[in-house]
């Protein structure tokens, strides 16, 4: 058991010293929350108004942007030849004659690139333009402001209901993006912390250190020290993660969202929000209910840790048995695909089932071990029984029983053998070695 410990004890020191796992754990989630909030600062800071020139030769559209722009529109008489040759102008649109009968009778020239946004609010801006137009050949009144004043915005608030008939506030929507957000997490953590186990046992192989080490320790012992210590490092960046985000949620975001937000969503949460007085859209609101919720987020990050250990000591264990019985990167790189595979699929059926946590499909993969940890992670954000829980976890923690008792078997032969790359059936040989 001494001998673990220590095998535990160099494989975490070893990397959690090292300057790239410094700089992903801690700065890792200060470049995701820039790349969120980026595009808006960008957007709110570093651009500039632009004049869109109006060219309408139909004169019956420019009055209509005129006295509605969405954009800062300038109306010109100049032809379009003319506008082609002027590097002052951008931006312009040329509005044909027959705009009303034919709406695909607009052309938009620019200079440089050309913005999807703009693009949008000037399509919807000359839209809105073509039907002012038509309903008043129709004289048929104010029929615009009669649809506003008839028109029903219906406001569903999603509220999820336990056994004992406790109510918490919902979202369908974030509970499957964070569920998504979980499983990519954990295939992220599995593939680059196991790949990791099995480039670690290849080197000290070539090097020969392993045949030094065993004299020592007991092969099993060496290959679940090894496989637990770099599990320790994965574990340690999830937590600190979660710390910094819990950080974030208490201290930031209550800056960035602002007060009146805020007392909404608590207003929210408690039952006594007023649809009449709403400032904010209730979609919104549900999802800052759920993502300032310390409870939620410690809960979600306590069932993630719990899926990332069983995931990673089960693929784990086939990385180490991999990277026994291969010679070099090349080799190991060939049949890690027996890993990856299942890992795949189980996060191509998570996307899906985000969508339908409730599904039989659901239910059966989560109960298989080697899809369990990306599918229970992406249903977990939306509600699943307790019971689903511990049977998922109690069959995946009993296989990864059984896979390091297989692949230990492997691994403990894999180690002194050199010079071919074993088939499966030399593999199934070498577990059967008492």
């Amino acid at each position: 058991m001494n001998n673990i410990l220590l095998v535990i004890s160099r494989e975490y020191t070893q990397r959690v010293r090292k300057k790239g796992f410094i700089f992903t754990t801690l700065l890792m989630p200060v470049v995701m929350l820039a790349l969120m909030f980026a595009p808006a600062l960008l957007d709110g800071i570093g651009s500039e108004t632009e004049v869109i020139t109006i060219v309408d030769k139909s004169g019956k559209v420019s009055p209509y942007l005129a006295a509605n722009p969405s954009l800062p529109y300038s109306m010109t008489d100049l032809p379009a030849d003319s506008l082609k040759l002027d590097t002052d102008v951008k931006t312009f649109v040329v509005i044909g004659e027959d705009i009303i009968e034919n709406p695909a009778a607009v052309t938009l020239y620019h200079r440089g690139g050309s913005s999807m946004e703009t693009e949008a609010l000037i399509k919807s801006d000359i839209e809105d333009a073509i039907e002012a137009q038509r309903l008043e050949a129709l004289q048929l009144g104010d029929l615009k402001k009669v649809m506003n004043e008839v028109e029903a915005d219906v406001m569903i608030s999603t509220q999820k209901i336990d056994d004992d008939g406790n109510e918490s506030s919902s979202s369908s929507l974030t509970s499957y993006l964070i569920g998504i957000a979980m499983t990519f997490i954990l295939y992220m953590f599995i593939i680059m912390y196991g790949q990791l186990v099995m480039m670690s046992i290849i080197e000290e192989k070539n090097n020969r250190v392993l045949e030094i080490i065993v004299t020592s320790i007991k092969p099993t012992h060496l290959m679940l020290g090894k496989i637990i210590g770099i599990g320790a490092v994965a574990v340690t960046q999830v937590v600190i993660w979660a710390l910094l985000i819990a950080a974030f949620i208490t201290f930031a975001l209550p800056e960035i969202a602002g007060a009146d937000l805020f007392a909404e969503v608590d207003a929210l949460r408690a039952g006594t929000l007023d649809p009449a007085t709403m400032k904010t859209d209730i979609g919104l609101l549900q999802v800052m209910a759920l993502l300032s919720s310390l409870s939620y987020i410690f809960s979600i990050f306590g069932y993630l840790v719990l899926f990332l250990i069983g995931g990673f000591l089960l693929y784990a264990s086939l990385y180490a048995a991999i990277g026994a019985s291969v010679d070099n990167a090349q080799d190991g790189a060939q049949l890690q695909g027996f890993c990856i595979i299942p890992v795949i699929l189980g996060l191509m059926f998570s996307i899906t089932i985000g969508q339908n946590p409730d599904s039989s499909l659901a239910t059966l993969l989560s109960m298989i071990p080697f899809t369990s940890p990306m599918v229970m992670m992406a249903r977990i954000p939306s509600g699943v029984p307790a019971g689903e829980i511990v049977a998922s976890l109690a069959i995946l923690y009993a296989s990864i029983v059984l896979i390091i008792w297989f692949t230990a078997k492997i691994y403990r032969v894999g180690i002194f053998m050199y010079g071919k790359k074993p088939t499966v059936k030399e593999l199934i040989r070498w577990a059967r070695y008492k």
